[in-house]
């Protein structure tokens, strides 16, 4: 369709939605490893007091004599049998029952390491010395007692356990890989907030002279700091008070290389005498990047001094180069080469904004700083300063820790999305409160590059996972495709060719492939423009030529051009678009216009080519980790046409209540269908697509991401009316998967498929798409759409402070069909009561 027809503006629907309620059923029991009673029973307990007897020798011999370090709990490790019997996590903490006094912990779940490979599933577990005969009941009574079914007391978390053994420091280890062991490095420790004495942790660094960082970082129940140590000296943690429940290896903010430049400063004069900036309240792009040129003479009226920030430093300028590119970028997109030797007037609707949060090489460094107390405190500068509606742009990221996995940084960058308060106390930093919608914040990550230049790119980025935060839920993640397929006239390059042919993943990008498919969201969410690689065919690549790169501002003066790539130029291209469709449509949610790029998006052939060709919706799924869902244009972001409409709700309700957080109710959105159009197009095609954004509260610590240990806080799904149902029978059929899938079984049993991912695939993180392809005529009753919770850790684990929480969402819904002299957007505008406007022709 072209674009020059995308003129309309996008419905927002109102008050087309109502609750529904209904009732589900306690969740269904997990698979019980069948065991023989007491010869099982007895093995535990002879493991549990050995474990128990080597714990107090290791603090014997540890001869702690400071009263503040003196361990008062022992922590051991539960060992599974296989994947398939998983352990009963739920059991692994309990708090004490004091009604006058407050609650003590009795043991506690402090991490668990998921089964892979031929290694059980494990989960160290802190037993207090004060509640140690309650926990050791738990395996007696399992031996001597019975349920009223008749099955032996706590079957379901003892025949699980094959072994129990004392906790040594490499079992606090949740990195990949092995911890290193030589010489002296800062490490990322997590400790447990529920217990008091993780304040105790300034005096083991006393004792042992050890080096702490002033500063953490509190998510919800994890304290997070880091400490300059040797692993030897750290073996006597889980011997003292310190309520240690993790150690990881930090990241902490690192330099970035110089960009090449390409001079074409004489066209820079010219163009900014033809800019017309936007006004000082217009929404902003902010960076948080190496700093801003502000003085280039581009991008000077755009970014004030007063949002011109650093926490690095006294001086926000960039002396690397990156983040004056990809200001340059965020500004007037890829076609900066257009606009310079055009001559018309460019008039911009958003601004700029820079925080400084990346030390250029040379200058001064004291403690390492982490990528989430850096985030953080970067994003606290711009909001304290102006108020005004801003994107947020982070095209800096990390190698992963674990392919996919939350990490503090990710789950930093959740929390703030989420509209979680920061809140500071001294050097610390805590994320712990109830998020507010109302400053929810719209965060766009770059995937990440891949390490090396290889002759099968698609293989190196399949096989390279997307860096840290890109996996984070509530951000919109950006990989990179290419159209730019020249080739150089230069006799250097006669006979090398670009890698990627046109339209093809740039051989820059990261993707998720390598996320597990049943837990991790898709990543990329989309794809901009990121450049090609020369090679010749062998061994030789050019990974920043200047033809096969975007052209963008520069820092070698203040009217220098240079050449930008990669996911970093992909991610400041899409907040360029979000900031336009922010200042077209001020009153959407920042949950809205993630959903609204992602729903705007498009494959180009070649990715269409290869998701038509994928037989199984698992390995169209593959390809969506590839490519996400394509390359959103300017026109689809801002605009719909007669042919192409897209309706936007939003919505919110209160899906948990009482005490014990039951499920209560769902939305149920009656669209305002053309169905005498969509009938009278019989047999043509039609295209639905249905896209539900919301945000969630994230939970950090690696204790299984399950049930309360879930990382997000609750779920939500979407299904559509099937085309032979009537409205209540698909208020029932909802309410059956609803329960199913509440009841821990397989969940939404669709009526079509039609679907191009399927319910069982597309519910994964927070941004949920899909396609529906059909005619016109099957569509036509197809008016109803629920939405529907799933519990998270909000509630499994019972938190009273979030009952009566009502949580917000964005459901984007869009018709297209490629049959000529349709008209779909006037009779939905008609049943809004929304004028249309006539477009002269």
């Amino acid at each position: 369709m072209a674009e020059d027809l995308r003129h309309l503006d996008h419905l927002l629907v109102i008050e087309h939605a109502a609750d529904e309620g209904f009732h589900r059923p306690g969740g269904g029991n997990p698979r019980i490893r069948p065991v023989e009673r007491r010869a099982h029973g007895l093995a535990l307990q002879s493991q549990f007091d050995q474990a128990f007897r080597e714990g107090s020798q290791a603090r014997r011999d540890a001869g702690l004599d400071i009263e503040e370090l003196r361990a008062v709990g022992t922590i051991i490790v539960l060992e599974g049998a296989e994947a398939s019997y998983p352990l009963r996590l739920d059991s692994l903490t309990a708090m004490s029952k004091h009604r006058k006094t407050p609650k003590r912990p009795q043991w506690l779940l402090l991490s668990v390491h998921a089964a892979s490979g031929d290694q059980p599933e494990r989960a160290t577990v802190w037993v207090s010395d004060d509640y140690r005969s309650q926990f050791l009941k738990l395996f007696e009574d399992y031996l001597d007692k019975s349920s009223t079914g008749g099955n032996p007391r706590n079957q379901a978390l003892v025949a699980n356990i094959a072994r129990i053994r004392r906790v040594l420091l490499d079992d606090l280890w949740t990195s990949e890989g092995e911890p290193p062991r030589d010489g002296r490095r800062w490490w990322e420790l997590w400790l447990d907030t529920t217990r008091p004495d993780h304040e105790n942790i300034e005096g083991f660094v006393r004792t042992y002279d050890l080096r702490l960082i002033p500063r953490s970082i509190v998510l919800r129940d994890r304290r997070v700091l880091w400490i300059e140590s040797t692993w030897a000296q750290l073996e006597i943690l889980p011997v003292t008070k310190i309520p240690i429940a993790e150690i990881r290896r930090p990241e902490f903010v690192d330099t970035i290389e110089d960009l090449s430049a390409v001079e074409q400063g004489e066209y820079v004069e010219d163009l900014a005498a033809r800019l017309v900036p936007a006004p000082d309240h217009a929404p902003a792009v902010c960076h948080l990047d190496s700093g801003v040129n502000r003085n280039h003479l581009l991008l000077t009226d755009s970014l004030d001094e007063a949002d011109h920030h650093t926490i690095i430093g006294a001086s926000g300028n960039d002396l690397q180069g990156h983040g004056t590119s990809m200001a340059g970028l965020a500004l007037f997109g890829e076609s900066l080469d257009e606009l310079l030797i055009g001559n018309d007037v460019v008039e911009l609707n958003h601004r700029l904004e820079s925080v400084k949060m990346l030390p250029a090489k040379g200058e001064p460094q004291h403690d390492p700083r982490d990528y989430g107390s850096a985030t953080v405190e970067a994003v606290m500068l711009p909001e304290i300063t102006a108020r005004r509606r801003r994107v947020f742009c982070l095209p800096v990221s990390a190698p992963p820790d674990r392919a996919g996995e939350p990490t503090l940084w990710s789950a930093t960058v959740d929390a703030l999305a989420a509209g979680t308060a920061v809140t500071r106390d001294g050097e610390d930093l805590q994320l712990i409160t109830v998020p507010d919608p109302d400053v929810a914040k719209l965060i766009l990550v770059a995937t990440g590059n891949v390490d090396s230049c290889q002759a099968d790119f698609r293989t190196e980025s399949d096989t390279s996972a997307v860096e840290d935060p890109a996996q984070a839920w509530n951000v919109l993640t950006v990989g990179a495709h290419t159209n730019l397929v020249d080739v150089p006239d230069d006799p250097q390059y006669q006979g090398w060719k670009p890698q990627a042919g046109a339209g093809e993943l740039s051989p820059h990008s990261r993707t998720s492939v390598l996320f597990d498919q049943r837990k991790w969201p898709i990543k990329p969410d989309i794809c901009m423009e990121g450049g090609n690689v020369l090679t010749d065919g062998a061994t030789g690549f050019e990974n920043r030529h200047p033809l096969l790169s975007l052209r963008s501002t520069g820092i070698a003066n203040d009217i220098a051009l240079t050449s930008a790539n990669a996911t970093s130029a992909a991610t400041a291209q899409a907040a360029r678009l979000a900031a336009k469709a922010i200042a077209r449509y001020p009153d959407y949610w920042p949950e809205t216009i993630r959903g609204l790029l992602t729903h705007a998006a498009d494959w180009t052939p070649v990715m269409r080519g290869e998701i038509d060709a994928a037989g199984r919706k698992r390995d169209k799924l593959q390809l969506l980790r590839r490519y996400g869902w394509g390359v959103p244009s300017e026109g689809s972001v801002l605009a719909s046409s007669g042919q192409a409409v897209t309706m936007v709700s939003q919505d919110q309700f209160v899906p948990f209540e009482g005490d014990e957080l039951r499920v209560r109710r769902f939305r149920l959105h009656t669209l305002p269908w053309p169905s005498d159009v969509l009938l009278a197009l019989g047999e043509a095609d039609v295209r639905l697509r249905v896209t539900l954004s919301y945000f969630i509260e994230p939970s950090a610590s690696r204790r299984g991401w399950r049930q309360r240990y879930a990382y997000a806080s609750h779920g939500l799904r979407f299904d559509l009316q099937g085309t032979l149902e009537t409205q209540q029978e698909f208020i029932q059929r909802v309410n059956r998967d609803a329960q199913s899938e509440e009841g821990n079984g397989a969940g939404a049993a669709t009526t079509s498929d039609r679907w191009l991912v399927g319910a069982n695939q597309r519910h994964l993180g927070s941004l949920h798409q899909d396609d529906w392809y059909g005619t016109g005529a099957e569509l036509a009753r197809c008016n109803s759409i629920a939405v529907y919770p799933v519990g998270g850790w909000w509630k499994n684990s019972r938190r009273r402070d979030r009952s009566d929480l009502p949580i917000r969402y964005a459901l984007l819904v869009s018709l297209r069909t490629s049959a000529e002299n349709v008209d779909l957007y006037t009779p939905i505008a008609n049943l809004l009561s929304i004028p249309v406007p006539i477009q002269a022709e």
